[in-house]
């Protein structure tokens, strides 16, 4: 079996070390024989990094591991990149999710005004990162879930059409364990799903066992009593702000009772009581930093003056889990089923054939091969029409520096009440990004 060097640009991002345990406690599935890091910060990534080196070096000795913030160096002799980037880092994000909630609308950093901010700072980054690979390893495939990943697999579209680029979320995964415990079994890959939406906009219209058996009545009957909210201490979401959305899937059940909802169609469908119970002074971004930035950074440090892992990372998010079993079914044409977010194609047989949706997808050797998902109810198929022209206006409006469809893309978005508070929030969004965004005319 094949060896595989992988790269994780992004290497300050507190997820790193989690992905790099990972890939260390599935060598026998996906052999790896050199993990390297790469980032633009090179003191953030420094701390994660020489964490990683212990770890490697008591679990792995045989990997070879290096960090680095020279695109050549990080980008040669690689087989799979896997990108994380946040670009701005949580200060950013906290003025997206603050700067809408000043006029009461929803502040998410991947829905609404603030994806949308999101995304004109990503987009750019994510274009150089391909150039890198395809420069210095051509034949690597780029596993992409920085976010805003709608916005950022419309621009990598448009751009990038050839680019051997999957993009993915582990939204869906991280419900599909929920809804894997709620039925006690033992875990997600004991379902099997048909799913069908944009990213982080999508709905489950099938859920059985691997012998075929229905599993979504039981599911309901849970989520019409608690939403997504669990008794069992698993799972990377946590936070009350991850449980308030946890248990908004009970309302957004009740609107659309035939499917199961993505916990994320709170912040278009339920926007006002959102808005009503957001703390505008400490968002999600604060929490994080409060929380798991702390908790990641101080572990790190420890880690590295300690000289030993032992205790620590050990459990796999679904996060890490996720990208290496795509990793994993493209090294190794395993043939899995997963959810991407793929060209639409006809996959959806009434919706836009240029939609970048995410649907389940065999995945093989030769990437992926999309299922057909067939026609999609009126209510799904006009909200994922408004969503979808919100983040085309946006890559557009990238490309083409203009204000005016950038000002269309926010007006477009459901979670925004007119054209006028679209664009007070719009001109605070400019102000906030000198230095990230295109400059728009």
């Amino acid at each position: 079996m094949k060896k595989n060097s992988v790269l994780i640009a992004g290497g300050g991002s507190t997820y790193t070390p989690g992905i790099v345990a990972t890939l260390l406690a599935n060598m026998e599935q996906f052999p790896v024989r050199q993990i390297k890091l790469y980032d633009n910060d090179e003191e953030r990534q420094k701390v994660l990094a020489e964490a990683c080196k212990v770890i490697v070096a008591e679990r792995a000795p045989e990997v070879n591991f290096s960090y680095t913030t020279d695109p050549e160096e990080a980008f040669t002799d690689v087989d799979f990149v896997m990108a994380q980037l946040r670009v701005g880092k949580y200060a950013m994000r906290e003025m997206d999710e603050k700067i809408p909630l000043k006029y009461d609308v929803v502040g998410q950093e991947t829905c609404g005004p603030g994806g949308i901010a999101y995304g004109m700072r990503s987009i750019g980054p994510i274009i150089e990162l391909i150039d890198y690979m395809e420069k210095y390893s051509p034949n690597a495939w780029m596993l992409n879930y920085s976010n805003p990943a709608a916005i950022v697999a419309e621009a990598t579209r448009r751009l990038r059409p050839n680019s051997r680029i999957i993009n993915i979320c582990d939204m869906p995964v991280c419900l599909e364990e929920i809804m894997a415990r709620v039925l006690k079994l033992k875990s997600r890959k004991d379902m099997e799903v048909r799913y069908y939406g944009l990213n982080h906009f999508g709905w489950w219209t099938s859920i059985v066992d691997k012998d075929g058996n229905d599993l979504m009545e039981k599911i309901k009957e849970h989520v019409s009593k608690r939403g997504y909210e669990e008794d069992y201490p698993a799972g990377q979401h946590k936070e009350e702000s991850w449980l308030e959305a946890m248990r908004a899937a009970k309302e957004l059940l009740e609107i659309e009772p035939t499917t199961l909802p993505n916990t994320y169609l709170k912040y278009y469908l339920l926007a006002d009581e959102t808005v009503e119970h957001a703390n505008k002074e400490y968002t999600r971004a604060n929490e994080v930093m409060d929380r798991r930035e702390v908790e990641v950074f101080t572990t790190c440090r420890k880690i590295a003056e300690e000289g030993t892992s032992k205790g620590y990372f050990e459990v796999a998010t679904e996060h890490s889990s996720y990208i290496i079993d795509l990793a994993r079914a493209l090294a190794y044409n395993t043939k899995e089923r997963m959810l991407l977010i793929v060209e639409n194609k006809g996959s959806i047989e009434n919706f836009d054939s240029t939609a970048m949706v995410e649907i389940p997808c065999i995945v093989g050797k030769d990437g992926y091969e999309p299922l057909v998902m067939g026609s999609i109810p009126t209510f799904q198929k006009g909200l994922m029409e408004q969503q979808v022209a919100a983040e085309k206006l946006t890559v557009e409006a990238w490309i083409e520096g203009s204000y005016q469809k950038l000002w269309q893309a926010i007006t477009m978005s459901k979670t925004v009440p007119s054209s006028k508070v679209a664009k007070l929030i719009l001109d605070d969004l400019i102000e906030a990004n000198k230095g990230y965004w295109p400059e728009l005319k």
